[in-house]
């Protein structure tokens, strides 16, 4: 299951137009400090030790363990009566070859799927901007969020814009990528808040998107990976680092939700990561690689 990290693409540098400058939220984003994130492994296959967990978020896979069998309405509102809002994980830029909807690709769309996810073997990018993507994978999934009792999705694989290929899509430019990531995103927003107001979309990653026009209003939160710490417990101070945490800085002045995940184990490095969700002001989250558990919120 691939969870593309910021170490793997550094992002492109985007002049935002004027017009694409957001507003700050006189209210700020909504107040949440932690987080809990499993997407595999769930004991006997059910959400009861998330349950228990402490936080008042949670991000889990829409299908068990990432394969064919979604989670019910029934298991998700018993999440969801423990306190917490629980969002939808899946890829919008990337396939996972373990999913259903790859072998119908491969079957009689085999031109949406593309190059490799780099360290992601079983992963491949896709034509994100294709009509069929969004027919045949994202609004079923979508729908099927909705239809669960989800209170929003978790968007992972933005990142797809800087990092497919182009020479497999010579139709495009990675200009002209970005601004469709940013259409997808938007639709995707425009799609579900249409059945349900309220629903959020929170995409992983990327968050220099908000240099287009329109991507800022359509979401609710950014989940950012490894700002503090990359995989595992190396301190992220490369160049990039601090301007991917001034971007996700102007989304929370923005009023956006940030749930921060950094991957770190020994107990310094916990505690500073900790440290650091609190003096931005982030809902943090600091665990293991494999997201295969619930670790304890902040201390």
């Amino acid at each position: 299951m691939a969870l593309l990290t910021l170490a793997a693409c550094t992002p492109l540098r985007i002049t935002p137009p004027p017009s694409a400058s957001p507003s700050a939220s006189p209210s700020g984003p909504p107040a949440l400090t932690g987080w809990v994130y499993q997407l595999q492994s769930y004991p006997d296959g059910k959400l009861d030790a998330l349950a228990k967990a402490p936080q008042h978020l949670a991000v889990i896979d829409l299908a068990r363990d990432g394969g064919s069998e979604y989670f019910t309405a029934t298991e998700v509102a018993a999440l969801r009566a423990s306190g917490k809002k629980v969002l939808a994980y899946f890829q919008i830029g990337a396939v996972e070859d373990s999913r259903p909807e790859y072998a119908l690709l491969r079957q009689d769309a085999n031109d949406v799927v593309l190059n490799h996810v780099t360290d992601w073997p079983e992963d491949y990018y896709v034509r994100y901007w294709d009509e069929r993507w969004w027919k045949r994978v994202i609004a079923p999934r979508v729908d099927q969020a909705l239809k669960a009792g989800f209170d929003g999705v978790y968007l992972d694989t933005p990142t797809a814009y800087e990092a497919i290929d182009l020479s497999g899509v010579r139709e495009q430019t990675r200009e002209g990528l970005g601004r469709a990531m940013v259409e997808l995103v938007r639709r995707i927003s425009e799609y579900a808040k249409r059945q349900r107001a309220g629903f959020w979309v929170v995409p992983q990653n990327s968050p220099e998107l908000q240099s287009y026009p329109g991507y800022t209003a359509a979401i609710d939160g950014i989940g950012v990976q490894e700002l503090f710490f990359l995989d595992t417990d190396k301190p992220c101070d490369q160049g990039w680092c601090g301007g991917n945490l001034q971007q996700v800085r102007a989304l929370q002045k923005a009023g956006k939700v940030v749930l921060a995940v950094d991957y770190a184990t020994r107990a310094e490095n916990v505690r500073a990561a900790c440290d650091h969700y609190r003096r931005e002001r982030f809902a943090g989250y600091v665990t293991g690689r494999d997201l295969d558990r619930a670790s304890p919120p902040c201390p």
